[in-house]
């Protein structure tokens, strides 16, 4: 039986130790029958320019989406109360190909908790301090995050923790997943 590939999107590859959490992320991914593709897996670019890098990475990370069957998504917020904008965007690929995707995140405060936290007057707020509507259905993210995700057959594990790769979130839905393709 050929193994599933899984494509590991997130803010992962900024930390300090990016390198090092793919690697661990990867091989607990192999523990459970999985191949693992990590953004930093791509040939190092030697582009001319800034903008020639962005783009020769853009275009290798799409490659790596492609080639995967499925996508697990570090939802974890990055530089805002939602999750890191090129995840987002990662999950609309995925999902656009008729990937599965899931998700997986270091808090267990819901989108509208943590939008009010940073953007709003107080924390039953309705509406945040420029008066724009605070979006509030009970869910981990954005509706077009956890609904894609969701419409995908996929599902988000949160597990509280101050740790950006969100390595026990992951191991916990690596072990889901796990039992769900037993």
């Amino acid at each position: 039986m050929r193994k599933i590939v899984v494509y590991l999107a997130g803010p992962d590859v900024f930390l300090s130790d990016a390198a090092d959490v793919g690697r661990r992320k990867i091989e607990a991914c192999a523990r459970y029958g999985l191949t693992a593709l990590f953004p930093l897996d791509a040939k190092p670019v030697k582009a001319r320019t800034p903008r020639a890098r962005a783009m020769a990475i853009s275009k290798a990370n799409e490659r790596l989406i492609r080639r995967a069957d499925w996508v697990f998504a570090n939802l974890t917020p990055f530089r805002a109360p939602s999750a890191d904008a090129g995840t987002v965007f990662e999950i609309g690929f995925a999902r656009a190909l008729g990937k599965r995707v899931y998700g997986y995140t270091a808090t267990t405060d819901l989108f509208a908790t943590r939008t009010r936290k940073a953007h709003a007057p107080g924390v039953r707020a309705k509406t945040d301090r420029s008066g724009h509507a605070i979006e509030d259905f009970g869910l981990t993210d954005n509706l077009m995050i956890d609904c894609a995700i969701a419409g995908s057959g996929g599902f988000i594990v949160p597990h509280k923790a101050e740790d950006l790769s969100a390595f026990t979130a992951f191991e916990i839905l690596l072990k889901k997943v796990a039992g769900r393709l037993r």
